[in-house]
């Protein structure tokens, strides 16, 4: 089973960088955002600088796991080489896993064009185990988007799925305090930020990597988000199981 999941994992991560506009998209944003935005304006306050590379890499991470993965969750169900590929005695594991560890490899690409923008034009400073532990609460904090993206990715034909994930990317976004610090929004905003999965996972990119201390009920929120997307997109895959297959 580990080698058909790696044979997965390698076909789709070729066939991403074959085109790779997806990914080009993913970084590109963030990385004029840190230039135009952080750079002058806080790139010399360590801290802030700091947790603003945090949250566009983030940010980057996020587009490639939910747009970048319902995308390709839809386009593939169109295709005839998919449903000949569920009918396989492997069952759906190595697919579905290849599916998850190919977008978490476009994610760790995504984010370099930000972490490398930080490190050279701004007194962002880090050290080796932070950094390390920031790439952790980075792939825990994309967990929920991906999931999101499957749900997406198994309930609507392509083009709807990228309307969709794209209507549910730049609002938690900004939700989330992504885009600017969560301080200097609406209030309104403020008050339904803890709640959004963005805003968690972005309290805990902070505090790996700047030692902010973040919100109990921020963290709560993703950890709650993370189940029901799960279980969401367990139910989209069988749903969508049931109507090609029974």
């Amino acid at each position: 089973m580990p080698s058909l999941i790696l044979a997965h994992t390698r076909y789709l991560v070729i066939e991403q960088i074959r085109v790779p506009i997806g990914i080009l998209a993913s970084a590109f944003f963030p990385a004029v955002s840190m230039v135009a935005f952080v750079v002058p304006f806080t790139g010399q306050d360590a801290t802030a600088a700091t947790t603003a590379t945090g949250s566009l890499m983030f940010f980057g991470a996020m587009s490639s796991a939910l747009i970048g993965l319902s995308n390709a969750v839809s386009q593939d169900r169109e295709l005839a080489w998919n449903p000949y590929l569920r009918t396989l005695p492997a069952g759906p594991l190595p697919r579905f896993a290849g599916r998850i560890l190919s977008t978490l490899a476009v994610v760790l690409i995504s984010v370099i064009p930000v972490l490398v923008v930080g490190a050279l034009f701004t007194e962002a400073t880090i050290t080796p185990a932070r950094l390390l532990l920031g790439f952790g609460a980075l792939i825990a904090g994309v967990v929920p988007f991906m999931l999101m993206g499957l749900f997406v990715g198994f309930t609507l034909a392509s083009k709807a799925a990228m309307a969709v994930s794209q209507l549910l990317f730049f609002p938690m976004a900004i939700l989330g305090g992504l885009l600017l610090p969560p301080q200097v929004l609406p209030e309104f905003v403020q008050a339904l930020s803890p709640y959004v999965p963005t805003r968690g996972a972005a309290e805990l990119i902070w505090w790996s990597t700047a030692g902010l201390r973040p919100s109990a009920v921020s963290l709560a929120m993703l950890a709650l988000w993370t189940g029901v997307m799960a279980a969401a997109a367990i139910w989209a895959y069988r749903r969508d199981e049931g109507r090609r297959f029974s």
